[in-house]
């Protein structure tokens, strides 16, 4: 069942909107991903959930109930920003109560205790947060955030500041956090390992729009258009020459399937039309062949895996493999691939 549901959302500032007809669902426990280029309207749409920003049309369900027109505080929603948003002149234990004035003295130090040990801060609690690392600041500021029992966390560029060391533990970290105390989650990001790493599902957006949304192996793997191929990873694109409804012809040979061929958008392809296929670096196996049709030209050494580039007529393609092949070598490729991903030239 969604717990979240947007639909037409659009917002802007002044004249010019942002975000454009949006929709997007998420269910309960979910970490969703925004992810695209600076400027493309991530954090505008993170505000409008939070109701940082105004909507000009549309409609944001949380539990059946419509945000539009509710105030910030009524939401129920935390959010982290980029810089975490700390207060300096308060201590760790300040700052994770900041919210929680309400509450009885009792209460409110029972939950900074159970946030504490929920985040490993034990025995940080009267420092203040010059004296913290980033990690530790981050910390805090889901704590803070975790203490006012949010039905959402909104996460704003979460793991930019955060050294690159311990990024990927800190991702592991605030992962199992929210996964142990049921917490949905959205969160924006520019950096498709980060989002890999960390999110259930992805929403690739463009220019204030969503242009597709799955699971990060299926968005990966099956892209809708060149966008998303290109911003998810390193792309080769195989001119090839659609010889039936089955199959096609291309520079690493004939290639026959069990489903009719169709473009990755849905839409049909007439035999004989020229097509771009998508292969990724890694996808190609390669082969020392003094018949092949490819030649190494290039060869760098990227620590797991090299990568070459391998020349077949005026085409040049990027190929990654864990073998050590010598440069100018001549080289065959091949590709076992079942379902093609195919875009129009």
């Amino acid at each position: 069942m969604n717990i979240l549901q947007i639909s037409q959302l659009t917002c802007g500032y002044s004249t010019e909107n942002v975000l454009q007809n949006l929709d997007l669902a998420m269910t309960q426990n979910e970490i969703l991903c925004l992810l695209g280029a600076s400027g493309c309207g991530k954090t505008t749409f993170l505000k409008s959930i939070a109701g940082l920003q105004d909507i000009s049309q549309g409609k944001i369900l949380f539990n059946e109930q419509n945000l539009a027109g509710l105030p910030v505080e009524q939401r129920q929603i935390g959010v982290i920003f980029q810089d975490y948003a700390l207060f300096p002149h308060l201590t760790v234990k300040e700052n994770i109560a900041f919210g929680l004035q309400k509450k009885k003295a009792a209460e409110k130090t029972e939950i900074i205790e159970k946030m504490t040990a929920l985040v490993r801060l034990t025995g940080l609690l009267e420092r203040y947060p010059h004296e913290l690392s980033g990690g530790q600041q981050q910390r805090v500021a889901i704590a803070r955030a975790l203490a006012c029992k949010p039905r959402l966390l909104l996460l704003d560029e979460p793991f930019s500041n955060i050294d690159s060391q311990v990024r990927y533990q800190m991702i592991d970290e605030i992962k199992d956090i929210l996964k142990s105390q049921q917490i949905p989650a959205i969160f924006v990001t520019h950096s498709k390992e980060e989002a890999f790493a960390f999110a259930d599902k992805l929403a690739i957006m463009d220019k204030g729009k969503i242009v597709q949304v799955g699971d990060a192996d299926l968005l990966y793997q099956m892209p809708i258009n060149k966008f998303v191929a290109e911003f998810l990873g390193n792309v080769n694109y195989l001119t090839c020459r659609i010889t039936s409804d089955r199959s096609f012809n291309s520079v690493i040979g004939e290639y026959t399937f069990t489903q009719p061929l169709t473009f990755s958008n849905g839409k049909s392809i007439s035999v004989g039309q020229n097509v771009h296929w998508l292969v990724r670096p890694q996808s190609f196996q390669i082969h020392l062949d003094e018949q092949g049709s490819g030649i190494i030209s290039k060869k760098r050494f990227l620590g797991p895996y090299f990568q070459y580039d391998v020349n077949i007529g005026d085409e040049c393609f990027m190929v990654q493999s864990p073998k050590n092949f010598p440069l100018d070598a001549q080289v065959r490729l091949n590709y076992k691939c079942t379902a093609p991903v195919l875009f129009d030239i």
